[in-house]
């Protein structure tokens, strides 16, 4: 493949805001990625990586769930779907708890622990950002 041809499809992928590409011609196979930008009116943000849910340990039997990358907080899988949890919800470690949208995917946040949902902190629709509090959820009686 020749050099003006990647660079052409290179611009395309820009132009398309794709953040990845495979061509094969024959026995040629070329493989083009991109880092996606993510832009806001006066913020670039990223994801850090990995994007592990953050618990911090409370009053000793309760946790708080944050957010561990910046997007938009949804509470159940569509818009007229059941949410995830409820307060009073009790939750198995690796339970889906929400999705946050992120550069347009959808990033399942679940559960670390076993426990019961006691606070929901923020609302559906609502923009969090990194280290945002999500939920309150006490542990399990071992």
């Amino acid at each position: 493949m020749k050099e003006n041809d990647i660079r052409k499809y290179a611009e395309l992928m820009k132009e398309l805001g794709l953040t990845g590409l495979e061509i094969s011609t024959g026995d040629t196979k070329v493989r083009l990625e991109r880092m996606a930008a993510v832009q806001a009116k006066e913020n670039v943000y990223t994801a850090p990586e990995p994007a592990a849910v953050q618990i911090i340990p409370e009053s000793g039997d309760c946790v708080s769930v944050k957010s561990p990358i910046v997007g938009v907080f949804y509470a159940a899988p569509a818009e007229n779907a059941k949410a995830y949890v409820s307060i009073g919800d009790s939750v198995k470690k690796g339970q889906t708890l929400c999705v946050i949208e992120a550069m347009k995917l959808m990033n399942e946040i679940t559960a670390e622990e076993d426990g019961t949902v006691t606070e929901i902190c923020v609302k559906n629709g609502q923009v969090v950002e990194y280290g945002t509090e999500l939920f309150k959820i006490r542990r399990q009686a071992s």
